[in-house]
């Protein structure tokens, strides 16, 4: 439910597109942006960093989008927000010690550190490349492809970047299978004696 919550803003920003126009969605983009933040304040619920985030950026790369009729501040407002995510994983780590991605899983990963290091590294550069393949998309494409790219592209390559990700990690996960057959094992073990 979760996740649906997060993502509708942008399924409304494409149906604005398909029915109306870039302008439109923009607004539909801000509007529903502040919904959500709206719905924190009266669900009495701590409003989190990155709506904020989200909402700020939004309000100001899509007002100036509106107001001057021009479709390049949305367009660096999705890889600023990459950006951003790229260079804080990398800074807080680097020199705050703070592991952000750990800090969002560890709880249900036990990995070792040196794994938490690879897999920030890993996320960083996955939003830097995010970040660069939309300013890519956006000047040698047209803006449908853009739209078409920011709404599912973006989502795509994130969904495939995170299964791709617990494959990866999936050795260091706790193999609850192989507890069970070796516990049963050493029973069935213990009895025939």
């Amino acid at each position: 439910m979760r996740a649906i919550f997060e993502y509708l803003p942008l399924v409304i920003f494409f149906v604005f597109y398909k029915f109306g126009d870039l302008y439109w969605a923009t607004g539909s983009l801000i509007v529903t942006s502040a919904i959500q933040i709206l719905y924190y304040v009266v669900k009495k619920q701590p409003i989190p960093k990155r709506n904020w985030i989200f909402f700020g950026l939004i309000a100001v790369f899509g007002g100036l989008t509106i107001f001057f009729h021009d479709d390049t501040f949305i367009k660096w407002k999705v890889t600023i927000i990459n950006g951003i995510f790229a260079i804080a994983l990398v800074v807080s780590n680097s020199f705050f010690n703070k592991n952000l991605i750990k800090e969002l899983m560890g709880e249900s990963l036990p990995l070792p550190e040196k794994i938490w290091g690879k897999l920030n590294l890993a996320w960083a550069i996955f939003f830097l490349v995010c970040a660069i393949l939309n300013i890519y998309i956006a000047y040698n494409f047209s803006l449908e492809t853009w739209v078409n790219f920011k709404v599912f592209g973006l989502m795509g390559l994130t969904f495939v970047f995170a299964i791709s990700t617990v494959f990866a990690l999936y050795k260091y996960l706790p193999q609850e299978e192989d507890e069970t057959k070796s516990n049963e094992a050493t029973t069935n073990n213990e009895e025939s004696h």
